[in-house]
């Protein structure tokens, strides 16, 4: 899972924003944000670039009770 949706809501960024700074269509850039296809890292790594964040901020951590530990 990733957090695309909450970082674009935090900084007030559309998602039509992403999608021509990403160069993907708008379409796959709501998939990312949705959580209905996952992006590969080097993808989320030009994400994390592109919102000037560190690429962790994106990533839902898999063990219980952490968020990015």
């Amino acid at each position: 899972m990733n957090c695309i949706k909450e970082v674009l809501m935090a900084k007030g960024i559309k998602q039509i924003w992403l999608s021509e700074r990403l160069g993907k269509s708008y379409n796959m850039v709501n998939a990312y944000v949705q959580n209905r296809t996952q992006p590969r890292l080097e993808i989320l790594n030009e994400i994390a670039d592109i919102l000037d964040i560190d690429v962790k901020d994106l990533v839902v951590s898999n063990k219980k009770g952490t968020k990015n530990d």
